[in-house]
């Protein structure tokens, strides 16, 4: 169960663009054994997007309004705790300036100074596990791509639950869909 990532490549997906605005719930659950990756960018022509990586077995949580960049980093007891081959749980939840990022049901919060700035304008596609080298990704600081398996990836915007089938991306580049192995190699 889940879609493979082999390390090399990404999933796009919403090809017209996904719009973030002020609030989005973002699941879905991962399986690695490496300690850095990309997750899932969404980001736009200016500095608004949104980021989600693992950068030496922390998970971060970047959120851009166009006021400057405000990260909840969610730190495990040891740098492997998240890279066992395992299956862990990831929920990020912006609400306008606030973030919340839930790993295995461990919360971290962060907020931006400017409560004003509240939306994140972007209209670009949803790129997961990594992205193209020609694309700017304004809340990512990696440039890795996943390697591992993810799935159940949900975006909630209030009432609208929308769930991500990787088999329908639009450009799959070293992304399997509904085969990912028993254990890695």
């Amino acid at each position: 169960e889940g879609t493979f990532f082999e390390g090399s490549g990404y999933a796009a997906l919403v090809k017209e663009g996904y719009k973030v605005r002020s609030d989005v719930n973002i699941t879905l659950e991962f399986r690695t054994t490496s300690e850095n990756g990309v997750l899932l960018g969404i980001s736009s022509a200016k500095v608004d997007a949104i980021g989600l990586e693992i950068v030496n077995g922390k998970i971060l949580f970047h959120v851009n309004n166009g006021a400057g960049r405000i990260t909840a980093t969610y730190k495990p007891k040891t740098t492997t705790a998240l890279c066992d081959g395992k299956w862990h749980t990831l929920q990020a939840q912006k609400s306008k300036h606030r973030l919340v990022l839930i790993v295995d049901g461990n919360a971290v919060h962060a907020e931006s100074p400017y409560t004003q700035s509240t939306s994140a304008d972007t209209n670009n596609p949803i790129y997961v596990g990594g992205y193209p080298a020609d694309v700017k990704q304004n809340c990512l600081s990696s440039q890795t791509s996943f390697r591992g398996c993810l799935r159940k990836l949900t975006l909630i915007k209030g009432p609208q639950v929308q769930s991500y089938d990787f088999s329908r991306a639009f450009d799959l580049q070293g992304v399997f869909p509904h085969s990912c192995p028993a254990s890695e190699p």
